[in-house]
């Protein structure tokens, strides 16, 4: 038969709403009382019910986390972070998939609410200011992870997206590159992370002279990458170009799928450079060059803020800049005389 706070009582010889104080840490309790209780606890094996102590509490040790589409890598990776740091605190993660709805992002917050979680981790795609408005006015701690826009005002987790650009252009520069086009993602480009990437970009071109030359794309995957390949092609037969800087890994790989299909030899004829560094960077062949953004980490990050908040410590920023790296693998090579 389990045991119940009245068995804890009995033992420590204190009244069960002592027991309840010290279990919630609600009301000061004597030292000695205190420790009673809690040998009587340790000896009896007592785990207090953790829906009843939420109740009286108005805590639990639930994360709530909403993302865009649990299928997708990077967000398993983000999920992993969030688990593994939770996991070493003793929280639980009770996980929304809303994929890319805006009102499923409201209500599954509405929802953790309801359920008195300690933190919300939102990762999304989409621009939705209702829920960072409703977030913001909750006494819930959160972290707002886009994977593409730029939300002012809202605790995040993220990487210097000019600096990472520079750094791919810094490095195809150096490789004896000059013609160098981008593939960026053309929906709201102002109020994304493509702003700051493009920024780079038409910077370091302008410092060697270059004209900026851009192609623009309205999706995300291998398929769209396929389409503008045709694109790509006329800009290495015309253009003599001899990189391509896309801003997915995605797209790179579709471009370079296609490119194989034409007989065009990557990096031999040209080098191709992802951002991300998905699970496939580093499956297809050849192994995509491309920027890491480190998913995992910002996971692990975005919970330890949470957890500060709880703590009773305030943020030194809203927002948590993590290094920068440009993984080098087989699809980029210098400019070969």
């Amino acid at each position: 038969m389990a045991t119940t706070i009245k068995d804890v009582a009995k033992m420590a010889k204190v009244s069960i709403s002592t027991v309840s104080r010290v279990i919630n840490d609600s009301k000061p309790v004597s030292p000695e009382a205190r420790r009673r209780v809690l040998n009587a606890i340790e000896e009896l094996g007592y785990k207090p019910n953790e829906i009843a102590r939420s109740l009286v509490t108005k805590k639990s040790n639930v994360m709530g986390i909403i993302v865009d589409d649990i299928g997708s890598s990077y967000v398993a990776q983000i999920i992993r972070g969030v688990e593994e740091v939770g996991r070493m605190y003793n929280y639980d993660l009770l996980l929304l998939s809303t994929y890319g709805s805006k009102d499923s992002e409201l209500r599954f917050a509405q929802l953790l609410m309801q359920k008195q979680v300690a933190g919300i981790i939102l990762v999304s795609e989409i621009f939705n200011m209702e829920i960072i408005d409703y977030l913001n006015k909750s006494k819930v701690p959160f972290v707002y992870l886009n994977k593409y826009y730029n939300v002012l005002e809202s605790p995040t987790v993220a990487i210097d997206n000019y600096d990472a650009s520079k750094k791919v252009m810094d490095y195809l520069i150096s490789g004896g590159h000059k013609r160098i086009a981008y593939v960026s993602q053309d929906k709201d480009k102002d109020i994304t992370i493509e702003k700051q990437k493009i920024q780079a970009y038409k910077k370091m071109m302008g410092e060697i002279n270059e004209s900026p030359i851009i192609l623009n794309v309205g999706g995300h995957s291998i398929a769209t990458g396929y389409e503008i390949g045709k694109e790509v092609k006329d800009l290495i037969d015309h253009n003599k170009i001899s990189a391509i800087y896309c801003c997915e890994d995605e797209i790179a790989l579709g471009i370079i799928n296609y490119l194989y299909d034409h007989n065009i030899r990557v990096p031999e004829d040209i080098s191709v450079i992802g951002y991300g560094d998905t699970s496939l960077a580093s499956v297809y062949r050849p192994k995509l060059t491309t920027i890491k953004e480190p998913y995992y980490d910002i996971g692990a990050v975005s919970i330890r803020k949470i957890l500060k908040q709880l703590q009773g410590e305030k943020l030194d920023s809203q927002t948590t800049v993590l290094p920068v790296q440009l993984i080098i693998r087989d699809s980029s090579d210098y400019v070969k005389n």
